[in-house]
């Protein structure tokens, strides 16, 4: 599962998870910041929207940092 970072207006941390890919598209899900709260959405994006989106940088791709144990 790859999570992106959503541009927002207002400085929020909304991200998107791709959830499953199909041939028409992706099925994610949403995580949006509501005033302390989350609201999440699972939805289907079309891969043509899905790449327009990451194209006009509207979506980044958040990297996953490995995680390591400390004693």
């Amino acid at each position: 599962m790859e999570t992106y970072s959503l541009r927002t207006l207002n400085g929020t941390n909304d991200f998107i998870t791709l959830l499953r890919e199909t041939d028409e598209g992706f099925v994610i899900r949403i995580v949006r910041d509501k005033d302390g709260y989350n609201e999440i959405i699972n939805e289907f994006m079309s891969k043509e929207l899905f790449e327009t989106c990451v194209r006009t940088g509207y979506l980044t791709k958040v990297e996953a940092k490995p995680l390591v144990a400390t004693a």
